[in-house]
């Protein structure tokens, strides 16, 4: 693994965490009025293009990160229709 593998897997780590609180926090409490549907639903397609890119250049580090992140971008997203 090269150091720009490890920055790659660094970056995607840290954006896919920084979804995981806005997740759980719709999750449990149901409210989800403070959230932007118009950021969400961008953030979710651009994390969809950057996953089908990854796969298109098979690099591992975005495919990783994006995979999850775009499970994370989706749950909220979810929540967001449902709990609108």
């Amino acid at each position: 693994m090269t150091y720009i593998d490890i920055i790659g897997f660094l970056a995607g780590t840290f954006t896919t965490l920084a979804l995981v609180p806005q997740a759980v926090k719709a999750c449990k409490t149901k409210h989800t009025k403070d959230i932007s549907f118009g950021w969400i639903l961008i953030l979710t397609i651009g994390v969809f293009l950057w996953l089908a890119y990854g796969i298109l250049i098979n690099s591992l580090p975005i495919i990783i990160a994006n995979g999850l992140t775009l499970i994370l971008s989706l749950i909220v997203l979810i929540l967001k229709m449902k709990y609108k």
